[in-house]
């Protein structure tokens, strides 16, 4: 009870213009800590626009709303702002879970094609639940982090495989490992208690989450390049002024083209910090990668029947 009644006193100042400083403030939910590089100099580009007359305040580090609670804390007007990984709407609608699908775009060319050709479907998917997409950035491409060298499909077997989204979840079983579900700022805690041994994900994770003190090796197989998207309730939207909107729009846009350069940037700049911390960051041998793309391609198959004529469609396109 005492969190809803703290989510709730925090909306009325989100979405409530305060007289007597004559500005609006904006509470926004992320999972993520404030040492990635999607969301914090858009908010301050925002409330730079609009000299301090709408203000963006990130709760980073899911302080305020949970991960997975965040896109319905946005529809529901909880909160008028968040940030989520797509992927893991993948439960509500398959089209979400494009991008998360491994081996299918594994470079940021092929991924910007991707998300270009899926973008207007998923705005309508939002559209359908009183939202809108202001902006997407990628992650770096995703690796595995171990305890042991990753040397073929095998090392997966019996593996506590951290899981955060449903793809996620049904690859951990195709590799024949236990998929289980950890939020980005429990990894640490996960690994050092035993509930995990083995995760795939971005080099920028790894860092924020210090792996170098619960695993050796890192194997940069650039299984997909996933993104966030923040998203925005429209109501909450349509009650800004004119040029309140527009400095939101504007900033949102510059944040999605600064976000995919410095994904790529990103990526090198931080697997460099892995290995100075003493990670051993390794290309994957090829039977492994023949061996994981077979289990991507099988992905793929099952996913373009969940989704339908629509997801077809979509697929035929990029392919």
């Amino acid at each position: 009870m005492k969190s809803i009644f703290k989510i709730a006193a925090i909306t009325a100042v989100g979405v409530i213009s305060t007289s007597a400083f004559s500005a609006t403030r904006w509470d926004m939910a992320s999972p993520y800590v404030d040492a990635t590089h999607h969301t914090r100099q858009f908010a301050e580009d925002v409330n730079e626009a609009t000299k301090g007359e709408f203000e963006i305040v990130v709760h980073a580090g899911a302080s305020l709303i949970k991960h997975k609670e965040i896109p319905r804390a946005v529809r529901t007007q909880q909160v008028p702002i968040g940030e989520v990984f797509i992927g893991i709407l993948g439960n509500e609608d398959p089209i979400y879970k494009l991008d998360n699908l491994p081996f299918l775009a594994t470079n940021f060319t092929d991924a910007k094609k991707l998300y270009e050709i899926s973008k207007p479907l998923i705005e309508a998917k939002l559209d359908k639940n009183g939202l809108m997409l202001l902006y997407s950035v990628p992650w770096p491409p995703q690796g595995v982090y171990s305890k042991e060298p990753l040397t073929s499909i095998d090392s997966f077997k019996g593996a506590k495989l951290r899981a955060y989204s449903s793809t996620l979840s049904r690859l951990a079983v195709l590799l024949e490992a236990s998929p289980t579900t950890v939020q980005t700022v429990e990894i640490p805690q996960a690994f050092s208690t035993g509930i995990i041994d083995m995760m795939i994900t971005s080099p920028t994770t790894g860092v924020s989450s210090q792996s170098w003190d619960y695993v050796d090796n890192y194997t940069d197989v650039q299984a997909w390049i996933p993104k966030n998207m923040v998203i925005v309730n429209k109501r909450s939207f349509k009650r800004l002024d004119k040029s309140m909107q527009s400095a939101l729009l504007t900033a949102a846009a510059a944040a999605e083209k600064r976000g995919w350069e410095m994904a790529a940037n990103e990526t090198e700049i931080k697997n460099k910090e892995l290995m100075a911390h003493g990670v051993k960051v390794v290309a994957p041998n090829p039977e492994l990668i023949k061996a994981l793309t077979a289990v991507g391609d099988q992905m793929s198959k099952e996913w373009a029947e969940e989704a339908g004529a629509e997801g077809k469609a979509l697929l035929a396109e990029y392919q």
